[in-house]
């Protein structure tokens, strides 16, 4: 048991699925529950494992799991987000007389994120990062000048 489980734990996931699915297979009823609390995994992990291996090639073997998996970005999901965004920036916005393409806001990323919640979206400051970076803003930090005292 002990071998067993030093080997399942030196194994990438897609192979310790495997594994374990080999080994409860090897053993009569009740083979899945011992696998799954002798390498502290779930039934569905040993079971998923079985039929992985009964089964013809369907993960490339680069990949431990299926494509497409995870949640949808909000970008996506929110896709009328852009337009409310530039809107709230319309009257904050500062740029370079120098330069058209550099531009900058006053306000933070929480309180922008704070008018895009009032407006019904779900935008937390990492989302508002995202924004500004995708139209271009740029940081902008205040200079504090050097306070030379007289002696």
């Amino acid at each position: 048991e002990q071998q067993m489980q030093k080997m399942y734990h030196h194994l990438p996931e897609r192979s310790r699925r495997l594994y374990a699915g080999v080994e409860a297979a090897k053993l009569p009823y009740g083979g899945v529950s011992y696998i799954s609390r002798l390498f502290n995994c779930t039934r569905n992990t040993v079971v998923l494992g079985m039929k992985e291996f009964s089964e013809e090639e369907i993960l490339p073997v680069h990949r431990s799991r299926k494509k497409g998996g995870g949640r949808t970005p909000l970008l996506k999901t929110q896709t009328d987000i852009d337009a409310s965004f530039l809107l709230i920036l319309k009257e904050h916005t500062a740029g370079d007389p120098m330069n058209e393409k550099v531009k900058w806001t006053n306000l933070t990323c929480v309180e922008i994120s704070e008018l895009l919640i009032k407006k019904g979206y779900e935008a937390s400051p990492y989302i508002v990062k995202k924004l500004l970076k995708k139209h271009n803003y740029k940081k902008r930090k205040a200079l504090k000048k050097r306070r030379v005292e007289n002696m």
